[in-house]
């Protein structure tokens, strides 16, 4: 059986109507991933004005030079039930005791208001926040205080 050359198929003004609803249907569908992924990833702006950032470059080294003469270090920030839970020690891994710790919890798209945290500690270095953070990616702003020395800390928190 060999087809009848006298009946081809024709290109219709529906199937082109066709092609161009398909082609369109697919580049808004994957703009819309792409925009999902993008908004649900967007971890906020590290500074909000670059120039100023500049300007300020050379003191936040020297900031932190001093913070590493201090030899302290922390563990990530976990939680604990609804709060928050870090240990510091200092440079001969001893117990950092009666230290002020303060964080700023912020959203990273802004959608909920800024959160001051202030925590206690224990003997073995471990500080855990009085207030409660809700669930979800909180951006931290950390600032540990013993005797006049300061530290500061970036972390996120899920």
């Amino acid at each position: 059986m060999t087809p009848d050359p006298s009946k081809r198929k024709t290109f219709t003004g529906y199937h082109a109507a066709a092609m161009i609803v398909a082609f369109f249907a697919v580049v808004v569908a994957v703009n819309m991933v792409m925009a999902r992924f993008a908004v649900s990833t967007f971890s906020g702006t590290l500074v909000d004005n670059t120039y100023v950032a500049s300007q300020k470059y050379n003191s936040w080294l020297e900031e932190a030079r001093k913070q590493q003469a201090h030899g302290w270090t922390s563990s990530k920030v976990t939680r604990f039930q609804d709060k928050l839970a870090m240990t510091v020690l200092k440079a001969d891994n001893s117990p950092l005791q009666d230290a002020e710790i303060m964080a700023i919890a912020e959203h990273p798209v802004g959608r909920a208001e800024p959160i001051i945290l202030h925590f206690v500690g224990d003997q073995t270095g471990t500080y855990i926040s009085r207030g409660v953070l809700p669930e979800g990616r909180w951006k931290l702003r950390i600032t540990i205080t013993h005797r006049g020395n300061k530290m500061a800390l970036a972390q996120e928190v899920f």
